[in-house]
């Protein structure tokens, strides 16, 4: 059975597995903790995360974030990351939700199922009208996860479909 959890200490093992191989970039989800040792994640990566969904003395631009991890039968699968707020830069730049799946779970419907659940999630947090998402246009299977998700394209740019699902 298919589950979206908020990072937590209790899954730290998983998570931090999840993380740390993850590119540095990867279809324009940008990732700095790859490679970092478990004590680092545990210690400073984990903590600094769980806080911007709550941020404290933060710069002015950041946005609150929430990060979900998408699981199957205890076994870890993707991370889906809600901004819970855009700023006019975000309106036109990454928008509302980013996610990864893990390689060998792609082109199994995950990514399509995880943002689904992840957009009901994002629906009772955002309050904009509508859910902001950026796809490259080459990323096939995210766009075809986003369109069957509801999602509509809204512009584009040289590299990318921005698109809008309704709330």
């Amino acid at each position: 059975m298919l589950e979206l959890r908020k990072m937590n200490f209790d899954d730290i093992k998983e998570q931090w597995e999840y993380v740390t191989s993850l590119p540095t970039d990867e279809n324009d989800l940008t990732n700095p903790y790859e490679g970092v040792s478990f004590e680092k994640y545990r210690d400073s990566v984990l903590p600094e995360l769980m806080m911007h969904e709550n941020p404290i003395s933060m710069p002015d631009w950041f946005v609150p974030e929430t990060y979900y991890y998408l699981w199957d039968e205890g076994v870890l699968i993707g991370e889906f990351r809600i901004r819970h707020y855009l700023t006019d830069a975000l309106k036109v730049g990454s928008g509302h939700i980013g996610y990864s799946i893990k390689k060998e779970f792609r082109g199994k419907g995950y990514g399509t199922k995880g943002l689904a659940l992840t957009l009901d999630v994002a629906r009772e947090i955002v309050p904009e009208d509508e859910i902001y998402l950026r796809v490259l246009k080459s990323n096939i299977p995210s766009f075809k996860a986003i369109s069957k998700n509801g999602a509509y394209i809204a512009g584009d740019d040289e590299t990318h479909y921005l698109m809008r699902v309704k709330k």
